[in-house]
């Protein structure tokens, strides 16, 4: 039996891993000072961060659960592993050679490090597999959908052969036990015996955050198959399902860099993101986005309840039009409070996946997908509002009902003011109406946030929910509400470079950043001013109290042009902005035009508004 590993060899190893690199690889880390890191705590769930590593001291501290240890104590608790194990790890990741009491190199017994060494050489026999003749099929899925052999080798795609016992028989070969490889999933037990879990499929490897492969996904490709269209692995000790994200091994490193993260719907998705730059996708295994995903998902993030860093964080997530589709968007719209960072949702166009996107319409095309979100909310509320004949009184007046909930719930008190005001618009009603009736649902259920009388209502927005001035450091730096932002201060502080005509056309547009829908509204309400010595004054007493700071940051903040090409800057960003309100456009009328009959009456009408909508683009290009 062997020994101990000698004390000097523990302490060597400890002295040298830097404790931040390792518990990086969990948790997104920012600096707290000198020599301190601070993230999310990995072992309680909160939504400021209170965990912290010295990586002078090699020890961590969380001072919300108290929980604190040092670099083994770190890797024990994470990965569910014996001292002896985390050490093993921890100096394979630095090549130091540890010694034993009783000399020797232990032995590798462990289960855990047994069950993913049994996955990582099922993975190496997999991708061998995929270079067979018996693979063409295989090869031929993963050509039809836009991948070749370097891309099936980026994420580790193999292939399962048509045997019972293939896989069974290579790794007792190497010397793994029945009993391993059934308790790490790769086997099953069935009347006349085991068999091999994936036969005839496309395997693709699934990792933990740190690399590791804990289990794999399989695609059926033939006819003769009875199994499911996707096989994964069943619930192992390392393996679980609820808590395991799809890429992001690959995609953690860009989520906390960008403070953003695109969550798919399955493994192809996310290589046709990866492959065309929206390197940030992940994708559930298997099962619906829950809750411990949101955990995990926070950490890598870095998602804080600090309202200075909420904002800067995105959370996008892809649907499929169909009816499959709008259930995931419910399922994630009940769980979005559970986010601090903006939500969003990317619907690709005419029913197509991310990876049919880019197999049709390219890398660029499924950027724009990313790119073209819309908030979560929005989503919703349009979502409830298409199931209504908005062509009546009584069906406005049910859509109403039907997005009051939606509206009620929203935390932040400058959003929801904005989405009350975008509500009566779209729906052609008085903002007081809408505002009663979101006050009549904030009586019958309170404890929303939202307030039910005696104070502000919500078309008379106060400060967002902390109390304080909204500033402009608060809005996010994604490209949506950068364009806004540049639009409206060019408008404050060069107007005459605008000119009021095309001033008005931009503020007639769609913002979709809350706290911006304000100053836009406050800007229409003060129109009558426009490129007058009084123009942001007035448009300051238009403004709710807690955004007057805002209008105030707007109109001084430096803009992105020399002084000579002031016009030239602001007619390119008004003319951005008015360009993407005809893409809106254009999307809705496409939308409308495939729900309907090529005979119907009306018809030709949407096909004229088209064509009317690429002659304003055209024109805007032009200019």
């Amino acid at each position: 039996m062997a020994g101990l590993i000698k004390r000097s060899d523990i302490d060597e190893v400890r002295q040298r891993v830097n404790i931040a690199e390792v518990v990086g690889q969990y948790v997104t880390l920012k600096s707290a000072g000198v020599g301190s890191m601070k993230g999310l705590c990995p072992f309680h769930d909160e939504r400021s961060p209170s965990f912290h590593v010295r990586s002078q001291s090699g020890f961590y501290h969380c001072f919300g659960c108290g929980e604190g240890g040092d670099v083994y104590t770190f890797v024990q608790k994470m990965d569910h592993i014996s001292f002896q194990e985390a050490v093993e790890r921890l100096a394979g990741t630095i090549g130091y050679p540890l010694h034993y009491e009783e000399g020797g190199k232990a032995a590798d017994t462990s289960n855990r490090t047994r069950l993913l060494a049994a996955n990582s050489a099922a993975e190496e026999f997999f991708r061998s597999q995929l270079l067979t003749p018996e693979a063409e099929k295989g090869r031929v899925f993963l050509g039809d959908r836009g991948f070749d052999a370097l891309a099936a080798e980026r994420f580790g795609v193999g292939y399962a052969p048509q045997s019972y016992d293939a896989l069974s028989k290579k790794l007792t070969g190497a010397g793994f036990t029945i009993a391993e490889i059934t308790e790490a999933g790769l086997v099953s037990q069935g009347d006349r015996g085991t068999y091999d879990r994936f036969r005839g499929r496309l395997v693709w490897p699934i990792r933990d955050v740190s690399g590791a492969t804990i289990g794999f996904g399989a695609r059926k490709l033939y006819d003769d198959d009875q199994g499911p269209k996707y096989l994964n692995t069943p619930e192992t000790p390392v393996y679980h399902k609820s808590r395991v994200l799809y890429g992001l091994d690959l995609a953690k490193k860009d989520i906390a860099k960008s403070r953003q993260v695109v969550i798919v719907e399955g493994y192809t998705d996310v290589m046709a993101c990866h492959l065309a730059g929206i390197t940030t996708a992940i994708a559930t295994c298997g099962t619906a986005f829950g809750s411990d995903h949101i955990t995990v998902v926070r950490r890598v993030l870095g998602d804080s309840d600090d309202p200075a860093q909420a904002s800067k964080g995105e959370v996008v997530f892809t649907f499929d039009p169909d009816e499959a589709g709008q259930k995931a968007a419910s399922r994630a719209f009940a769980e979005e409070s559970r986010f601090a960072a903006q939500t969003f949702v990317a619907v690709p166009p005419e029913g197509l996946d991310p990876c049919d996107v880019r197999i049709s319409r390219g890398d660029e095309a499924l950027r724009e997908v990313v790119r073209s979100r819309r908030p979560m909310y929005e989503f919703m509320i349009r979502r409830v509002m298409d199931q209504c004949d908005l062509n009546t009184v009584e069906g406005r007046t049910q859509a109403l009902r039907a997005a009051v909930p939606v509206v009620h719930k929203i935390r932040d008190r400058v959003i929801r003011d904005g989405y009350a005001r975008e509500l009566a618009g779209w729906l052609g009603m008085n903002p007081v109406d809408v505002a009663r009736e979101i006050n009549q649902a904030a009586k019958a259920q309170p404890g929303t946030g939202v307030s039910s009388g005696g104070g502000s209502s919500v078309v008379a927005a106060t400060a967002p929910d902390t109390g304080q001035p909204y500033n402009l450091s608060a809005l996010s730096n994604d490209p949506v509400t950068l364009l806004e932002r540049d639009g409206l201060m060019v408008m404050l502080q060069h107007p005459d470079a605008v000119g009021a005509e095309r001033a008005r056309a931009v503020l007639e547009t769609h913002v979709s950043h809350g706290a911006l829908a304000l100053v836009r509204d406050a800007m229409v309400s003060a129109f009558e001013h426009y490129n007058t010595p009084s123009w942001v004054t007035k448009v300051t007493e238009e403004t709710p109290p807690a955004l007057a700071a805002l209008v105030g940051q707007l109109s001084v903040a430096p803009l992105p042009q020399k002084p000579d090409h002031v016009e030239r800057y602001a007619q390119g960003v008004t003319g951005s902005l008015l360009d993407r309100e005809l893409l809106r456009k254009k999307a809705e009328l496409m939308s409308l035009l495939q729900r309907s009959d090529a005979t119907a009456e009306g018809y030709r009408g949407l096909q004229e508004q088209l064509v009317a909508i690429e002659a304003e683009r055209r024109a805007l290009r032009e200019d």
